[in-house]
């Protein structure tokens, strides 16, 4: 990916939330100085990047203005940066993006994938940083009255297509341009295990690198608990699921994951190639499967399936 180093495995991008109200950890990094100690404590665990966000993007959560996003974000980007970690900038606002990137942001992570700000490719263009396309249908506030889907793997292909192609148009180099399938926004739990499974489906027919946010996501909470439990577990209870996810999405070809509990999903990213290198030189074994069904869509043929 150019602009971030080239690694040999899938990358960790940690989260750093500058906000008061964001789903998982809301309030706990609000300070500046308590959020660029959390940076710090992620990249020692593990995470090869920081995502610092100033407003939070959970179903129902209203905007916040330009201005305190800029003094929630400014200060833990330079800040970051500054201590020589890579850090990126979840942001919708064009301008927010310029001053982060001017602050040391090395990636512009925008969840509308430029839909909210339609100065935003254009500022991206001219930074000529990586950006994060997110699967976008709305702002937060009501993006669940728009999660209907005939088919939600090949819906959500042809809509982040549109996104990139919008992106490139821009002056946006394609080789700059990740993808995010958007688990949990405008999406039911039926809808983001299904975009999990497809990740390699989204990398093969984008061509682009995925980008996997699933950490602590409500569809987790719903598997761990079954579709008849009055609730689902705490968001902070659903780390160990976050860190499943990593691994499937790690062997899957994702470029990244993205999370809140950086140790496990770094220690996920590692395990789980070396276990396919293993699979595929052991004496009696073939962890070998075809990709090209994979990508169209259809079940696996490989000997662990059938075997399952």
């Amino acid at each position: 990916m150019t602009g971030l180093p080239d690694l040999d495995r899938c990358a960790v991008m940690g989260v750093v939330n500058v906000t008061p109200d964001s789903f998982s950890d809301g309030g706990r990094w609000f300070d500046p100085e308590t959020a660029i100690k959390h940076g710090l404590e992620l990249t020692a665990e593990g995470a090869d990047l920081v995502d610092v966000g100033g407003e939070s993007t959970r179903p129902g959560a209203a905007r916040v203005d330009e201005a305190e996003e800029l003094r929630r974000v400014l200060p833990v980007v330079r800040g970051l940066a500054d201590e020589g970690v890579r850090v990126s900038v979840d942001t919708m606002r064009a301008s927010v993006a310029e001053r982060a990137v001017a602050a040391g942001a090395l990636l512009v992570n925008d969840v509308s994938g430029g839909q909210a700000d339609p100065e935003m490719a254009a500022a991206v263009a001219a930074a000529r940083v990586p950006f994060v396309v997110m699967h976008w249908r709305g702002q937060s506030i009501d993006m669940n009255n728009r999660a209907s889907y005939a088919e939600v793997v090949p819906e959500v292909i042809a809509e982040l297509g549109t996104s990139v192609e919008r992106a490139v148009a821009a002056g946006i180099e394609p080789e700059r341009i990740l993808v995010d399938p958007g688990l949990g926004f405008a999406k039911r739990v039926e809808h983001d295990l299904a975009l999990v499974a497809a990740t390699w489906r989204l990398r093969t027919e984008l061509g682009r690198p995925i980008l996997v946010a699933a950490s602590r996501k409500r569809f987790l909470g719903h598997v761990l608990t079954g579709p008849d439990a009055a609730a689902p577990p705490p968001a902070r209870e659903r780390d160990a699921a976050t860190a499943a996810v990593t691994a499937l999405s790690a062997r899957e070809g994702a470029w990244a994951v993205r999370v809140h509990e950086v140790r496990a999903s770094a220690d996920a990213v590692r395990v789980a190639p070396a276990v396919e290198g293993a699979g595929g030189t052991a004496a009696g074994t073939d962890a070998d499967f075809d990709r090209t069904d994979a990508a169209a869509g259809t079940a696996r043929t490989d000997a662990s399936e059938a075997a399952g």
